[in-house]
Parts: structure tokens; C-alpha cells; sequence
């Protein structure tokens, strides 16, 4: 059974440690695809067996956190939101920290300091306490349990102090307070920041929430778009958004791709066109009829492939989420041996080697790991998605680096796909008419590029008609048919010897009527997207199906090298092999006989005209033709993996320098609280530059 992408929606978690102990939980469950977000309150996973998901769901909500039904989300409590957490304990924190900066006595007593920090104690036991007391109880420990027990040991030492009337030495309640209240700090920043990175899908769903005016027994009612039924006929006037998915009844308008293209130009639409829901009518009124609608319209399914895409981790992530696993156990040990060593090993007193030890506890921080690909891959995938690039994995960016191979299918990837017939060279025997009336009757039965260009030219050319009794398609080979008078006829790339410029052969019961020089445009950017490739260092290559000269005219006008013409699609699969072999393989490609080529290559993409099959064996859809989209995903991809690595560098160099540096008492506990507070929101800073800074190969 194929395996399903399961959606939770599940409160209660407030920063990316929460989500680090679900994404823990699920994973040692034997779950797929797992990405949880906590500033969107989703959880996500893949599985084939369905009938475990009650079983998850009482999991996730032993750890302390609550599933919800999507249409049953409650609005957040006051108390629950984490910002009301952070001005409460601030409020209690701020006099415990003027007593160090103003001579007012009776800040310095104990019982004024322990009165302040009881409701500070509270919201940590609360807030923090039953995060730690959960992921524990179900073997996951959390960075919450660093947290609660480095800030408890300073507010238990401190309550002893204050019972024992051990005077001000023993009281370290600020020390407590600020920890808990700086680190409530970092928690609302990293929320606000995550949010950002996230925006791309919200963005699109946003298009999803819109009214439609729906035409019925001559009048109009406005309703939601998600009411909208297939048939319907809808009303669209300038200025609105398009509702669903729909073909246009009557009327002419100028719309605005750009949601789904990346294309700002407006592009006209008249009768029997096709508009695609979210898309901005800006000049006209049109009247259409909804085709796809719900989960089937291109808007649902983008945002479907960019939450599959978010959920799927490039293999980098893998060793960020190794050392996460056992981060807080080797840290509480490395806390436990610093406070042993500084006690017995030094005179530094009880005292100071308590600090040391909570300056470790407190300063130590896996968030960061835990968000340095998440947040990169979302921010990098909305992106692309905004310039017409749907990936549809995070893997899929990892796959891109190091690509020594670029293979490009010819018809429809590099030449337009609009042909048109360059000469027709009859036998002897028979006509032109008669050839361009076997022609037009046979490819009106195919869908090819070719056959379609063809019949748009003949349409209005002298023929003889011939009437087909069937006709049917042999991929990469040509069409075959049988016309009323038990003719066989087919016609399809020239594998014979003929004159050079003659790409497709005619035949009738086996004998070749006649020879047709099709002629292909390329594509305008075709020759500057190669010479980027090649400038970087990627090797371009030409697989077609057409005949070797054809192959070589476009191969030498866009300084190809490497051309392997007239290819099967079994001749591809196997080429794609022996290229993957040498190095990494892109293959670029837009029809049938490309889809098991697209499978077989590191990463396929796949034109947004293509055939459905392309479209779904391709890992990456460009809705944009134009051929730049190819660069501009590269660049994208790179960028986002080089993001990646470099929040990877700091989460480690963080930890690796920041807790020898509390080991050793260099570091106070409050100023480790602020840092460690802090360490994630750069990490989640320097994913969002991937928003606008430049991107080149």
C-alpha cells in the first residue's frame, strides 16, 4: 500500500523544542516524512497503515500537547500565549534585577526576592516543568529539561539560603527569574520568525479564502469558493480574484498569472481558454464554467506538493537530527562532571560550581539544530514557488548540488514545439494533396506537439480527404492507421535513409509515399541557459528522438557538444543511467516517452505544458516556460543548501565553543540564558536572507 501524508493540527506547542520532541516521537515510531511546525501548529508524517493514527495521536498528546480537528481549532487562551507568558514573568523579573543596580534594601531581603519569584516559579514549573516532565516520561528528553533543571537548582539553592537565613551569597532568585523570563524572550522571537518562513504556503491558501459570484436562474449569489461545484457557472469581473479552475463561456479579460507563472505580464483570455483559480482578472469581465474544484484544482494541488515538499529532508539534516537525539543526556552529564570537577577539584566553592553548572545547562542549545534545515528548505521552496518552480522535496535541493549533467530533451524543452512544414517530397505515384490528406486525417488522432503544429498548417491547405477507420499512437515510434478502404498507413520519424533534412516518412501497406521536412523553432533563452551551464561547469547534453541531422543543427546552434539522437524511450532510461554513473543527472524533459527518464534521474523536471505523466515523474515543475526557470531553480537550490550548511556550522560551533566557555566559568547564567535565547533566532535570520538576497550559480 503507498504510503499517505497524514496532517495533524496540535496546540499547545510554543517553540521549536516542543516540536523537536513530536518530530522525535513520531520518528521513533518508524514515520516518513516527518516536519513539524510549531508557529503553524502543524504536524506531518507519512504512513501506509492508517489504523495507527489513533494510536499517534495519543502519543503526541502524552507528551502534554492537545490534536485537533481542523474545523474545531479553538482560539488561543490568554494564558496559553507565549508573548503573555513573557511580559508576566518580566514584570516580577524587573525588581529582582534593580536590586543589583539600586541600594534599595528592601529588594535585598530574601522573603521580598522569593514573594517575586514564586510567580515566575510558577509559569517555569508550568511552562517549562511539564514540557521536561513529559518528553522524560516518554524518552525523548527535550531542551526543556536543561532549562527547568539548570533555572530550578539556582531557585531550590536559593530557597535553602533564604530558610537557612544563610544571608545574600546563598540567594540567586534573579539568576533563576532572568533565565526563565529571557528565555520566555528568545521563545517569542523564534514563533515570530518561523512564522516568516512559512509565509509561501499561507500566502497560496490565502488565494483558497475567497468569494464567488455563481450564476443561477438568471441571477447572481455570492459564495465561497470551496462551495463552488464543477458545472457551475461563475461570473468574474475586473478586479476580482478567480475563484476555481474554469473555462471561459463568453467574454474577454487580461489576467494575472503571476501566483502560479511567476510571470507578471497579464495574459489575454477569450472563449474556450482556460484561467486556473487564485490567478487576478485585471482588465474585462468574463463568464466561465468551474472544471476543478476542491482538492483538484492546480492551487490545492500546489499547496499539496509544497507541504509534501516541506515534510521530505535532504539527507543533510540527518546528522543535525543525530546529534539532537542525544544532545540533552551528553549535556546533563557534561553539567553533572562540571560542577563534580569545579567542587572537588578546585576551591571554587559550593557556590561557583553550581553556577558553572547551570551556565552549561542554561547556555547549551539543540533548537538551533533543530532548525537550520527546516527553515532553510521552507524558505528556499517558497521562493522557487514564487518564481513558477514547484520542488517537490526537500531532498529534491540536496540532489542539485554538485550536478555535472544537464539532459535536455529537444522538442518542447529547448525548441518551442510549434512546427511547421518546412516541404513535403511525394513518390512517384502519388500527390501532395493526397499526402497532405493522409497527414491531416492521421495526426487529428494523436496529441503530439508535431501532429498538432501539423493540423493547424494543413487546415487551410488543398488536400484529398481520406476517411481513417482507426488510428493509434506507438510511443517514440509514430502513429499507425486504416483508412475505409483497408489501407495501412504510418507515419513517424524517419529511421531510414532519406535526404537530410527529411525528418518524418510517410508509408501506405509499406510503401513509402513520401518524405516530410518538419522544421522546429528554439527557444529564444535556449543558447544563454546553456552558456550558464557551461560557464559553471555543467556538461549539457542532447537526448532526442528525432533523426541525428535535426539533432545536430540545434545541438551546434546552442554549442552542445554531447547528442544522442534518435532515442527511445528505453534508449533514454538507459542513458540517463550511464550519465548518473559519472556524475549527477538533471533531466529536462515534457513528454511521455520522457517520463521513465524523468524517474530514473537524480532530478527530473518537468515543463508545466507537459504531459500529466512527465508532470507527475518529474521531482521539480517549472509553471513558468520560459527556460531562465531552469537557472533560477538552480540557483535557488544551491543557495538553499549552502544556507543550510552554513546554520548547521553555526548550531555546532555554538554549542562546541559556548559550553567549555560555561565549564570553565567564564559565563554568567543569566548572560548563557540571553545567548542561548538568541542562538536560534540567527539561525532563523539567516534562513529568511533567502527571501531576498541574490542568488547566482
Amino acid at each position: 500500500m503507498a504510503e499517505q501524508l497524514v496532517e495533524l493540527n496540535v496546540t499547545g506547542m510554543h517553540c521549536n523544542n516542543c516540536a523537536m520532541s513530536i518530530h522525535k516521537l513520531l520518528e521513533k515510531k518508524g514515520l516518513h516524512d516527518v516536519l513539524v511546525n510549531f508557529a503553524s501548529e502543524e504536524v506531518k508524517f507519512s504512513t501506509a497503515d492508517q489504523s495507527i493514527l489513533p494510536q499517534i495521536i495519543k502519543d503526541i498528546e502524552s507528551l502534554g500537547f492537545k490534536v485537533v480537528d481542523e474545523e474545531n481549532i479553538q482560539p488561543t487562551t490568554f494564558y496559553e500565549k507565549v508573548e503573555n507568558k513573557f511580559i508576566f514573568c518580566a514584570f516580577f523579573t524587573a525588581p529582582l534585577l534593580l536590586h543589583m543596580i539600586f541600594p534599595w534594601h528592601f529588594l535585598h531581603n530574601s522573603i521580598v526576592q522569593l514573594i517575586l519569584c514564586l510567580p515566575v516559579f510558577a509559569v517555569g514549573c508550568l511552562h517549562f516543568g511539564k514540557s521536561a516532565y513529559s518528553s522524560l516520561k516518554n524518552g525523548v528528553p527535550n531542551m526543556d529539561v536543561l532549562i527547568f533543571v539548570g533555572s530550578t537548582s539556582a531557585f531550590i539553592y536559593s530557597l535553602v539560603g533564604t530558610i537557612e537565613n544563610l544571608g545574600e551569597h546563598y540567594l540567586f532568585y534573579e539568576t533563576f527569574a532572568t533565565i526563565i523570563t529571557l528565555v520566555l524572550l528568545g521563545n517569542v522571537f523564534e514563533k515570530r520568525s518561523v512564522n516568516q518562513t512559512t509565509s509561501a504556503v499561507k500566502d497560496l491558501m490565502k488565494f483558497q479564502q475567497v468569494n464567488a459570484n455563481r450564476v443561477i436562474n438568471g441571477g447572481v449569489e455570492v459564495i465561497s469558493a470551496k462551495d463552488v461545484l464543477s458545472g457551475d457557472t461563475l461570473l468574474v469581473n475586473e478586479g476580482d480574484q478567480v475563484p476555481v479552475d474554469g473555462e471561459v463561456i463568453s467574454g474577454v479579460a487580461l489576467i494575472n498569472e503571476a501566483m502560479i507563472t511567476g510571470e507578471s505580464i497579464p495574459v489575454a483570455k477569450t472563449k474556450y481558454d482556460k484561467v486556473i483559480g487564485g490567478t487576478i482578472l485585471q482588465q474585462g469581465n468574463i463568464r466561465i464554467m468551474a472544471t476543478k474544484v476542491g482538492s483538484n484544482s492546480t492551487l490545492s494541488q500546489i499547496i499539496d506538493l509544497m507541504k509534501k515538499a516541506q515534510a521530505a529532508k535532504p539527507p543533510v539534516q540527518k546528522l543535525g537530527d543525530k546529534v539532537a537525539s542525544i544532545f540533552v543526556p551528553v549535556v546533563i552529564l557534561i553539567a553533572l562532571a562540571t560542577f563534580v570537577i569545579t567542587y572537588f577539584a578546585t576551591d571554587a566553592g559550593l557556590q561557583q560550581s553550581m553556577l558553572h553548572a547551570i551556565a552549561v545547562l542554561v547556555i547549551s542549545c539543540p533548537c538551533a539544530m533543530g532548525l537550520a534545515t527546516p527553515t532553510a528548505v521552507m524558505v528556499g521552496l517558497g521562493r522557487a514557488a514564487k518564481n513558477g518552480i514547484l520542488i517537490k522535496g526537500g531532498d529534491t535541493i540536496e540532489a542539485v548540488a554538485n550536478t555535472k549533467y544537464v539532459l535536455f530533451d529537444k522538442t518542447g524543452t529547448l525548441t518551442t514545439g510549434k512546427f511547421s512544414i518546412h516541404q513535403i517530397k511525394p513518390e512517384e505515384g502519388f500527390t501532395v494533396e493526397q499526402v497532405r490528406g493522409v497527414i491531416m486525417a492521421i495526426e487529428e488522432r494523436s496529441n503530439h506537439p508535431i501532429a498538432k503544429s501539423m493540423v493547424g498548417e494543413l487546415q487551410s491547405l488543398p488536400q484529398q480527404k481520406v476517411i481513417l477507420r482507426n488510428a493509434k499512437e506507438e510511443k517514440g515510434l509514430g502513429m499507425r492507421a486504416e483508412d475505409v478502404e483497408g489501407n495501412n498507413y504510418f507515419l513517424g520519424t524517419a529511421r531510414h535513409k532519406t535526404l537530410d533534412n527529411f525528418n518524418l516518412t510517410l508509408y501506405r501497406n509499406q510503401v513509402r509515399m513520401a518524405q516530410i521536412a518538419v522544421d522546429d523553432t528554439i527557444k529564444p533563452d535556449a543558447a544563454s541557459l546553456i552558456a550558464q551551464l557551461k560557464k559553471d561547469g555543467i556538461i549539457p547534453v542532447l537526448v532526442s528522438g528525432d533523426k541525428k541531422t535535426r539533432c545536430a543543427v540545434v545541438a551546434s546552434a546552442l554549442g552542445i557538444d554531447e547528442v544522442h539522437p534518435e532515442m527511445l524511450p528505453d534508449d533514454k532510461l538507459k542513458l540517463v543511467d550511464m550519465y548518473r554513473k559519472k556524475g549527477k543527472t538533471i533531466m529536462i524533459g515534457d513528454g511521455i516517452n520522457d517520463a521513465p527518464a524523468l524517474t530514473q534521474a537524480d532530478v527530473g523536471v518537468s515543463m508545466n505544458d507537459a504531459s500529466q505523466i512527465a508532470i507527475q515523474s518529474a521531482k521539480v515543475i517549472l509553471l513558468n516556460t520560459d527556460l531562465q526557470s531552469v537557472v533560477k531553480f538552480l540557483q535557488i537550490s544551491r543557495h538553499t543548501l549552502l544556507t543550510i550548511k552554513q546554520n548547521l556550522f553555526w548550531a555546532f560551533a555554538y554549542n562546541i565553543v559556548a559550553i567549555p566557555v560555561a565549564a570553565l566559568g567564564f559565563l554568567n547564567p543569566m548572560v548563557g540564558a540571553l545567548a542561548m535565547a538568541f542562538s536560534d533566532i540567527i539561525v532563523i535570520g539567516n534562513s529568511l536572507r533567502l527571501k531576498v538576497k541574490r542568488v547566482n550559480i
